[in-house]
C-alpha cells in the first residue's frame, strides 16, 4: 500500500511526520478538468498522502485511474469535486464499476485550503482539498447511477437556461420597441403569451421597413420559438413525471416542474440514510446556535438552495390553500413564533413529507422491478 515517494510529490512537499497507518479505507480526491484529472489518495485514519496521479478525462485515462486506485487499497471511497458536466462522466464512469463516489460541493474546499499546510494553488492541492473536505463532512451523501432522475434534471434544467435566454431576448425587445415608440406600453411578463406576440406582429408590420424594425420582428419571432419549446418541455416533463413520480404530485402545492426540481436535485433518494440528513442537505433543518445557558436554533443557509427553493414554493402555496398547512402555521405563531419561523417550520416538515414519499416511490419501482414478465403462449 506505500507509494514510493518519488511517485507522490505533494507528500513530500508537505512533509508530514511519518504515521502508523490503520486498517481504514482511503480517501480519493479527484480535482476534474475538461482535460486532464487530477487523483491524490490519502489515508482516512491519517490523512497521510499516500499518492498523486494525473490521467486524461477519457475513457482509457478514467480506465487507468481505476487501476490505480484499485492497486493502493482494497476499499477505496472517491470524492469528487462536484462540478456537474465536468466530474459528471468520471462519476458515471466509476459507479458502473462498482466503485464508491462522494460528491464534495466546491464551497467545503475554500476551508480545506485555508486549513491545510500547502501555500498556493496546483491541481494537486485542490485534489487534496477535496479529499480532506469528505474527511472533515463524513456524512455527505453518496452518489448514484441516475436513470429517470438524470433525465427529469437534464429537461428540468434545459427548460430553464431557454427561459432565461427567452428573459433575455424580451429585454432587448423591449429596448428596442420603447425606441420606436416610448409611448408604447407592454405588461410585465406578457412576452411569453401568444396574443402579445400576435399584437406586436400586427404592429411591427405597420411601421417603415427599417432595420430597427427588422430586428425587433426577429426577436419577435425568436420569444414565439421558446415559448412553444418551454412549453413543450412542460410536457414532456409532466408526461414523465406522470410516470415515475405520481405520488409526489399528490403533494398539495407540487407542482410539474416543483417536482422535478426535488427529483433532479435529490438525485435518488437512496443516498440519504435518514430524513434528517435530506432537510440537512435541503438547508431546513435549523443549525444549533446555544452558549452557555442559553439554548436557541438559527436559520440555516447553506445547503441546496434549488431544494430549499423548491420547498419554499409548496410552504407558501400550502399557507394559502391548504387548511392542514394554515392550522400548523396559526398553532406556532400561537406558540410565539413569527410568521417567517412558522413558515420554516413548515419546511422542515415538508422535508420529512417529501423524503417519505421519495422512498415510497423507490420502494414501489423496485416492487415492479421484482415482479415476473408474463410470456405470451405459443400459438
Amino acid at each position: 500500500m506505500d507509494a514510493p515517494t518519488e511517485a507522490c510529490p505533494l507528500a513530500l512537499r508537505c512533509k508530514w511526520p511519518p504515521q502508523e497507518r490503520g486498517p481504514e479505507v482511503i480517501v480519493i480526491g479527484i480535482d476534474p478538468h475538461k482535460r486532464m484529472h487530477t487523483a491524490v489518495a490519502v489515508e482516512r485514519a491519517t490523512g497521510e498522502i499516500v499518492a498523486e496521479r494525473t490521467v486524461s478525462a477519457r475513457e482509457r485515462g478514467q480506465g487507468e485511474l481505476v487501476l490505480w486506485a484499485r492497486s493502493l487499497d482494497d476499499e477505496r471511497v472517491w470524492a469528487l469535486e462536484d462540478c456537474r458536466h465536468v466530474s459528471g462522466p468520471l462519476e458515471r464512469f466509476l459507479l458502473a464499476r462498482g466503485e464508491r463516489v462522494v460528491r464534495v460541493p466546491p464551497k467545503l474546499m475554500a476551508g480545506a485550503r485555508r486549513g491545510g499546510r500547502e501555500r498556493g494553488k496546483s491541481d494537486a492541492i485542490d485534489a487534496l482539498a477535496v479529499g480532506r473536505a469528505f474527511l472533515r463532512e463524513p456524512d455527505l451523501p453518496s452518489a448514484s447511477l441516475a436513470g429517470a432522475e438524470r433525465e427529469i434534471r437534464l429537461l428540468s434544467d434545459h427548460r430553464e437556461h431557454l427561459v432565461g435566454e427567452r428573459t433575455r431576448i424580451g429585454n432587448r425587445l423591449r429596448w428596442h420597441l420603447h425606441d420606436l415608440d416610448p409611448s408604447l406600453e407592454i405588461p410585465a411578463g406578457a412576452l411569453d403569451r401568444y396574443c402579445t406576440l400576435d399584437r406586436l406582429e400586427s404592429w411591427l408590420a405597420g411601421r417603415d421597413d427599417e432595420v430597427l424594425v427588422a430586428i425587433a420582428r426577429e426577436l419577435v419571432e425568436r420569444c414565439r420559438e421558446l415559448t412553444q419549446r418551454i412549453n413543450g418541455l412542460e410536457r414532456e416533463l409532466e408526461a414523465l413525471l406522470g410516470r415515475e413520480a405520481a405520488e409526489l404530485l399528490e403533494l398539495v402545492g407540487c407542482s410539474t416542474l416543483t417536482a422535478a426540481k426535488l427529483i433532479g436535485e435529490v438525485a435518488g433518494v437512496g443516498r440519504f440514510a435518514l430524513e434528517g440528513k435530506l432537510a440537512k442537505h435541503t438547508g431546513t433543518a435549523p443549525l444549533e446556535a446555544s452558549s452557555g445557558e442559553r439554548q436557541r436554533h438559527r436559520l440555516n443557509r447553506s445547503g441546496n438552495r434549488q431544494l430549499n427553493c423548491a420547498l419554499h414554493r409548496i410552504a407558501v402555496t400550502q399557507a394559502r390553500i391548504y387548511p392542514p398547512a394554515r392550522a400548523y402555521l396559526e398553532r406556532k405563531q400561537a406558540e410565539g413564533k413569527s410568521r417567517r419561523e412558522a413558515l420554516r417550520c413548515l419546511k422542515r416538515h415538508l422535508a420529512r413529507v417529501v423524503y417519505r414519499t421519495l422512498r415510497t416511490m423507490e420502494e414501489r419501482k423496485m416492487r415492479s422491478s421484482r415482479e415476473p414478465v408474463a410470456i405470451p403462449a405459443l400459438t
